[in-house]
């Protein structure tokens, strides 16, 4: 397990005036770089049990890949080289998978409990809160792991395929905090970044009005961050995600399956068929929806190479596209700041005179 040193770096997201961020410049060098992905979901969703069944798919095999591997695989899963897992759960008392960094090592959540009399949600907020000070040295250590193997070729030149990034089961206290943020924006701004969120398919299949509320808050956090969205229904095992495409697809379908249920008398069905017409809009743009199992396994292809195509294909159509476009505002902005202070400086110096 790597730590963070004490190294310093500019601050997350930061680059000296005029340079883009390192993400923009590897792909304009046409450098292939690991895929961030930070699985996010509601408490129980299954997302640690997945991240570990992810790891597990994606273990380095007995025998070492050879360039010529990297060339022909169509996905980095093909390759099967080691993933990077970064932990950012403080709570946690114990991880089913291999972290490489962690939260805990340098953050005490229940240290942080009682020195700052902290309720539990609270005391994960304060410990992001701290562990996001930190974060350039996790920059750091990731870059580093990132520097492409000798002797690979151009092409193929990466030393990982994957950064997961495991997050806490309060889902408010990482995507809606300012650390959140901070952190999501930094791994944004230095790899290819998705945001997976996973859905509870059992919970989904006994309520639509649960179904809706997953929905919203992945198209809310989409909007937030910014980042493509993977929605991942997980236990496939147990119930079929094939009606929740369905609900999705076809709006009528989800109408039928409200009426079926005694929730959707009164105002709060009232208000669930109308969201669901505000939603049809994000369906029919949304194409990014896989059903798999963190039991057995199941779906993690079809996972793979969702991934591949959100990182490598809609990160670059619509996240970088994005990315430029503030900066360039950013620019705009501090170039008229600096001319109304130049204004001013003269004004002072001629009414010295």
């Amino acid at each position: 397990m790597e730590s963070a040193s004490t190294t310093t770096a500019p601050p997350f997201g930061e680059t000296p005036s005029g340079q883009l961020p390192p993400i923009v410049q590897r792909l304009e060098r046409g450098e292939k770089t690991p895929i961030c992905v930070i699985m996010v979901g509601m408490a129980g969703s299954g997302k640690t049990t997945l991240l570990t069944q992810l790891q597990r798919s994606l273990e380095t095999p007995s025998v070492p890949p050879t360039p010529d591997d990297f060339v022909a695989a169509d996905t980095a899963a093909d390759a099967k080289m080691a993933s990077y897992v970064v932990n950012l759960d403080p709570a946690t008392l114990s991880v089913p998978y291999e972290v490489s960094i962690d939260i805990r090592d340098t953050v005490d959540y229940k240290q942080v409990m009682q020195q700052h009399k902290l309720g539990p949600n609270g005391a994960i907020m304060t410990s992001l809160n701290l562990f996001a000070t930190k974060f350039d040295q996790v920059m750091t250590l990731l870059e580093k792991r990132a520097t492409p193997p000798e002797p690979l070729p151009p092409q193929s030149q990466i030393g990982m395929d994957y950064i997961l990034v495991d997050t806490p089961g309060q889902i408010e206290a990482f995507t809606w905090s300012a650390s959140g943020a901070i952190m999501s924006e930094a791994l944004a701004s230095a790899f290819p970044t998705v945001l997976c969120f996973v859905v509870d398919t059992v919970r989904c299949a006994s309520s639509p009005n649960t179904f809706m509320s997953n929905m919203l808050y992945a198209c809310s956090m989409m909007y937030r961050t910014r980042l493509p969205l993977i929605v991942c229904f997980n236990k496939t095992d147990v119930v079929s995600h094939e009606f929740c495409l369905e609900w999705m697809r076809d709006h009528d379908a989800f109408q039928e399956a409200l009426d079926d249920v005694s929730e959707s008398a009164g105002f709060y069905g009232s208000l669930t068929r109308s969201l669901a017409l505000v939603l049809d809009e994000f369906y029919s743009s949304f194409a990014n929806a896989v059903g798999v199992s963190a039991v057995t396994g199941d779906g993690m292809d079809d996972f793979w190479k969702t991934v591949e195509k959100a990182g490598r294909q809609d990160f670059v159509l619509d996240y970088i596209e994005d990315l430029k476009n503030r900066i360039e505002e950013q620019q705009a902005r501090t170039q008229a700041m600096a001319r109304v202070s130049l204004s001013r400086l003269q004004r002072d110096v001629d009414a010295a005179d």
